[in-house]
C-alpha cells in the first residue's frame, strides 16, 4: 500500500494518484497508523501544526526501521524529510532539499492557512517560497522595476504566514500600482510547493517495485513511545 498526506499543497493539481491511497493532512500518529495498516511506502506533503500536534519524528522512525520508504517534500514533508534524512527519508525537491542544506532554516517559510477539506484545503494565504519565487518570476519578466521588488520582498519577509496574502503583498507599493501588480502576480504565479509535491507524487508511484532497506540501527523505545499508545 503506497500512501501520500496531502491537501493545500496539491489544490488545484491535475494529479495522477493511481495506486496511491490519497490522505489528508497528517496530524501526530497518522503514519505510524498506516505502518500498522501494512503501508509500504509513504509520502508527506502536508501536515498539521499548531492546534494540533504535528508528524512526531519518532513515528518516522517507527517506519523507517519497519522498512517503509517514506518521502518529505513540498511543506512538512520538507521539514521532517531534513530532519530525519540521515536516517533514510527521502527528500524530494527544491525545498526538501533547501532545508536539509540550510539554505532555509524557519519552518514559517512553508507554513499557511488554509480551507476545510470541504473546501479542499484551498490555500488561503501565501507561502514565503512561492512569494519568493514568483516575486523572482516578475522580475525576470520586467513586470516589477528593482525598487518594486525589493519592497514586495521586504513586505513578504516581514508579513506572518497568517497574513500573507497576495493583497497584503500589494500594500507595500503605491496604490496606482497595485492592481496591475496584482494582476501579473496571480498572472504569472509560481508555486514551488505545487512543483515539489507533484514530484513527490510521480516518484511515488514510479516507487511500486522499489523496497526500502531495513537500517542497521534500532529506534530507541523511550517512555513516550511506548505510553504514546501508536
Amino acid at each position: 500500500m503506497r500512501v501520500v498526506f496531502a491537501g493545500p499543497s496539491i489544490y488545484g493539481l491535475d494529479l495522477d494518484f493511481t495506486g496511491l491511497h490519497l490522505l489528508p493532512p497528517a496530524s501526530r500518529g497518522d503514519i505510524a497508523s498506516v505502518v500498522r495498516q501494512g503501508a509500504t511506502h509513504i509520502g508527506l506533503i502536508d501536515g498539521y501544526f499548531g492546534w494540533v500536534a504535528s508528524v512526531w519524528h519518532k513515528e518516522i522512525l517507527f517506519a523507517l526501521e519497519s522498512g517503509v520508504t517514506v518521502m518529505g517534500a513540498a511543506s512538512m514533508g520538507a521539514l521532517r524529510a531534513a530532519d530525519c534524512a540521515g536516517f533514510g527519508m527521502v527528500p524530494v525537491g527544491r525545498i526538501a532539499n533547501w532545508y536539509l542544506d540550510g539554505t532555509l532554516d524557519d519552518d514559517g517559510d512553508v507554513a499557511i492557512i488554509h480551507a476545510p477539506p470541504e473546501l479542499g484545503y484551498a490555500p488561503l494565504t501565501e507561502a514565503l517560497v512561492d512569494a519568493r519565487a514568483t516575486l523572482e518570476q516578475l522580475m525576470q519578466l520586467g513586470l516589477l522595476g528593482d525598487g518594486e521588488y525589493h519592497a514586495l520582498s521586504r513586505r513578504a519577509e516581514a508579513l506572518n504566514f497568517r497574513e500573507r496574502t497576495r493583497e497584503a503583498l500589494a500594500a507595500a507599493l503605491p496604490e496606482a500600482r497595485r492592481v496591475a501588480v496584482l494582476q501579473a502576480y496571480t498572472a504569472h504565479h509560481r508555486s514551488l510547493k505545487q512543483e515539489d509535491a507533484r514530484l513527490l507524487v510521480d516518484r511515488l508511484r514510479s516507487s511500486e517495485n522499489a523496497q526500502a532497506t531495513v537500517p542497521h540501527w534500532k529506534m530507541a523505545e523511550s517512555f513516550t513511545w511506548k505510553s504514546s499508545g501508536l
